[in-house]
């Protein structure tokens, strides 16, 4: 029983900085663009809240840090796809390399100058990243440690999928970002601000994937700057966006469903003898089967909104 809810508890950790790109991803497709610079964008995160953590030795500015550089990625692909009409395919594969590359020269640079070449967080900063207690929830046999035995990062994604799925389903704002991502022509005749609606959504989807950035620099890699630390997982999200149909809330199951196949290897190894290269092909490769079976039997209530990759001209409409 022990050894299930270790299992379960760290399939939930491995799944949340999915759960963050495929928010940010899900807002911005709502909005009727396909930006391939989710794992970009989470790089770009990933150095810059590990380096407000580093510096200011506050949680707050690791955040915001995280937060804002994501949103800068995303501002950039925004100017260039909204703006200036670029196409947006390209435009995001770009974001991604330009990410990466920001990242790894900053986090590079920074180990240069420390002693040791190695730049870890301070235990008294490491410390305010630790999993809250709650008291009386977090006592609870079983569903305390799986519930309420985690950092504030986790907590935040789900309140950010529920706050977006209310947003998105609930809201006059989240019609018209549908609307626009459906048919931006028809939104625009109607009076909706369609490039408004695309910009803000799209940085706001951008910081979004920064926070899940922050998350695998500052959680999942112990407190240590790792070159290429986010290892893919922007590509998993974007993937993820199809398996939850552009929906928040499944994008919660989702991201649990994957964290699972990323932990497997720490708890099967030892009774499923295969080479360790082969677990860690597993999340990968159930990204292909989602894409591939999602494809298959996509219907038009869970299908990619309408106006997604295509550039909006209004002199066309």
């Amino acid at each position: 029983m022990d050894s299930l809810i270790s299992f379960l508890y760290a399939a939930i950790l491995a799944g949340v900085p999915l759960l963050y790109g495929t928010l940010g991803e899900i807002l911005t497709e709502r909005s009727g663009n396909l930006n391939l610079g989710v794992e970009g964008m989470m790089y770009m995160g990933a150095v810059i809240g590990f380096l407000g953590a580093y510096v200011s030795g506050n949680a707050a500015v690791a955040y915001l840090g995280a937060f804002t550089a994501g949103a800068a990625g995303a501002l950039i692909y925004a100017i260039l796809t909204v703006t200036l009409k670029a196409n947006q395919n390209v435009t995001g594969l770009t974001l991604t390399i330009f990410g990466a590359g920001f990242a790894n020269f900053v986090g590079e640079n920074l180990a240069l100058r420390t002693p040791g070449g190695l730049v870890i967080l301070p235990d008294a900063t490491k410390a305010l990243f630790k999993p809250l207690y709650i008291p009386g929830l977090s006592d609870i046999k079983v569903a305390g440690e799986l519930l309420f035995s985690h950092t504030v990062f986790v907590y935040l994604g789900v309140v950010i999928a529920v706050a977006m799925g209310i947003y998105l389903f609930r809201t006059r704002k989240g019609l018209n970002l549908r609307a626009v991502g459906e048919n931006p022509g028809a939104a625009d005749a109607a009076g909706i601000n369609v490039n408004l609606y695309k910009y803000v959504n799209i940085v706001l989807g951008g910081g979004i994937c920064g926070l899940g950035g922050a998350y695998v620099s500052i959680i999942t890699c112990g407190g240590t700057w790792t070159y290429n630390c986010v290892g893919g997982l922007g590509w998993i999200a974007v993937a993820l966006v199809i398996f939850a149909g552009w929906s928040p809330y499944k994008a919660l199951l989702g991201s649990l469903v994957f964290g699972t196949l990323s932990v497997l290897k720490f708890y099967t190894a030892s009774v499923i003898n295969i080479p360790s290269a082969v677990y860690n092909m597993i999340p990968f490769i159930a990204t292909i089967l989602v894409l591939v079976l999602t494809s298959v039997r996509m219907s038009r209530e869970h299908a990619q909104p309408k106006g997604c990759g295509t550039n909006y001209f209004r002199e066309e409409r």
